[in-house]
């Protein structure tokens, strides 16, 4: 095995025995985002043009009950719904603290009637709590700038 000089081993950014030093990166930036490896360009060489008869065909064999081509087609072809648009409810607008139990009520009336799920539900009820927050300060700010008002003009 060859040795290469000590110098030139620290301007590739390695140690003496030829590794990369700590918290070296030959390429800072990383890979490109969505470059492909080498292996997968050359299975989608081979089947370019082909793609559409090599999906049918698993088709085919998933309706003919081959439970391995079923579970591929439900892992790769159709993956699963992460989050979804909600059907159409009505909710009340919110602008004061006092609003807020109507918009509960809707919230759990919608869950009770089954238009939306119960994990919708509780996402919705988590936005209305952020909601109420976002009043509470509001509300707080006002008092705050109005005490204040009040303190300054008693000087």
């Amino acid at each position: 095995m060859k040795t290469q000089p000590t110098e030139n081993l620290q301007e590739q950014g390695r140690t003496p025995k030829g590794r990369f030093a700590k918290g070296f990166a030959q390429n800072p930036t990383g890979r490109k985002a969505g470059s492909r490896n080498k292996a997968t360009q050359a299975a989608l060489s081979l089947m370019e043009g082909q793609l559409e008869q090599i999906t049918q065909t698993l088709i085919d064999a998933a309706l003919d009950g081959d439970m391995t081509a079923i579970r591929l087609i439900l892992e790769r072809l159709v993956p699963p719904c992460k989050e979804k648009a909600l059907p159409q409810i009505h909710l009340p607008a919110v602008t004061d603290a006092q609003s807020l139990p109507k918009l509960t009520a809707a919230i759990l009336g919608a869950v009770a009637d089954g238009r939306i799920t119960p994990g919708e539900g509780q996402s919705l009820a988590a936005l209305a709590n952020t909601h109420a927050k976002n009043l509470e300060l509001a509300e707080l700010e006002q008092r705050i700038a109005a005490l204040e008002r009040t303190q300054s003009k008693g000087r």
